[in-house]
């Protein structure tokens, strides 16, 4: 007997062979233990028995997970009214607990999303980001964004790896670190994307104020709590990647789930050339920077000209687009950085903006817009 216990050591069914023989080598206690580690793992809201009263068996039954992907079994709970009402009637969530619960599920089938319902399966547990395999299947599932053991309302990356610190990959604090997992210098980043993490540099000399407060200490447009520097209580002066992408709907789901704005953008934000001005169109930018304040050229004395156009002759104006870089820019200040969509050397093969006066907001660009010869225009 003895020998065929030890042989049965080294098998995988060895706990079912030692429990039919009635063979008491794993304790209570062992047991016991095994079951409190596998509860402290789980914490947040999903650990909280009056939202998932099962618990860990709330997200695991059976072979559900391996055959559905961890998307549809997030769906159970965070999508429709529908799916959280059968959650409850079979027991795995608590019916006062659903008013807290939004569906995701339409967020993610909106025309901009991040790819969590078409790309699955290819996330690998313990995978760190950014990609160094150029060829590497990009992906979002849940599990990248959100460590479902640990989530909870209003800390949406708690318990989530992915901050690099020398050789340690140590947990997210703030979300941009999140964000650049993907979206800064992964090897397999698309033709058409840039590294954020290089845009949002604040060795830069201009940029959005994500990484820290911004450069320029004088924003004449900026509304209220924006602000250049946290002054007082209720100040805002940094900035979160989902200030700007995000869900349309205000009243639903927060995060960069789905939009119908390109871009994944919260709100609209015109991009072409020769397009009319209105509160819509740039509705993206009007959110922190005043409108009248733009088009009365407080900061800029061709604002109205660039932006409106000239409607009475026929001439539409350009996008913010055209000349800024909302993220950030590497060359040169107030966020300029020119679309060379619409925008071309001039007759000297300049293209270029040459600040004269930081402080007094005077400058000069060398470049051929609509035909216009910049060889330099001041202002």
């Amino acid at each position: 007997m003895k020998a065929f216990v030890m042989r049965m050591l080294g098998s995988l069914w060895v706990v079912p062979v030692l429990f039919f023989l009635g063979l008491n080598l794993l304790s209570t206690a062992f047991i016991a233990q095994a079951q409190d580690n596998r509860q402290s793992k789980l914490q947040g809201s999903h650990g909280d028995p009056s939202v998932l009263p099962k618990t860990c068996r709330s997200c695991h039954r059976g072979m559900t997970m391996k055959i559905t992907g961890e998307e549809q079994v997030c769906l159970q709970c965070h999508g429709s009214a529908q799916d959280r009402q059968n959650m409850v009637s079979r027991g795995y969530l608590k019916a006062t607990a659903t008013g807290d619960v939004q569906d995701i599920g339409e967020a993610l089938r909106k025309p901009y999303r991040h790819p969590v319902l078409t790309v699955r399966g290819v996330h690998q547990g313990g995978e760190t980001l950014p990609e160094e395999v150029s060829n590497a299947a990009r992906h979002a599932e849940c599990v990248d964004c959100h460590e479902s053991h640990e989530v909870e309302k209003g800390k949406p990356f708690r318990g989530l790896k992915g901050r690099r610190i020398g050789n340690f990959v140590a947990e997210i604090e703030k979300e941009y670190e999140l964000c650049y997992k993907c979206h800064s210098s992964s090897a397999n980043l698309p033709t058409d994307a840039t590294n954020k993490h290089a845009e949002f540099k604040i060795t830069n000399p201009s940029f959005h104020p994500v990484e820290g407060e911004g450069r320029n200490h004088y924003v004449i447009s900026l509304m209220e709590p924006y602000n250049e520097r946290e002054e007082q209580p209720g100040d805002i002066a940094i900035l979160t990647c989902s200030d700007c992408h995000g869900n349309d709907d205000p009243n639903g789901p927060k995060g960069p789930h789905g939009s119908i704005y390109e871009g994944l953008l919260v709100r609209n934000y015109e991009m072409e050339d020769q397009r009319p001005e209105s509160p819509q169109a740039y509705a993206l930018c009007y959110r922190c920077h005043d409108r009248s304040s733009i088009l009365g050229n407080e900061s800029f004395p061709y604002h109205a000209l660039h932006i409106v156009g000239n409607p009475g002759n026929n001439e539409l104006g350009t996008s913010c687009f055209t000349c800024h870089d909302a993220h950030g820019s590497t060359k040169y200040q107030y966020l300029i950085r020119f679309n060379e969509e619409f925008v071309s050397p001039n007759e000297d093969d300049k293209l270029e903006f040459r600040a004269t006066g930081v402080a007094t907001r005077h400058g000069e660009c060398l470049l051929n817009c609509h035909g216009i010869e910049h060889n330099p225009r001041s202002y």
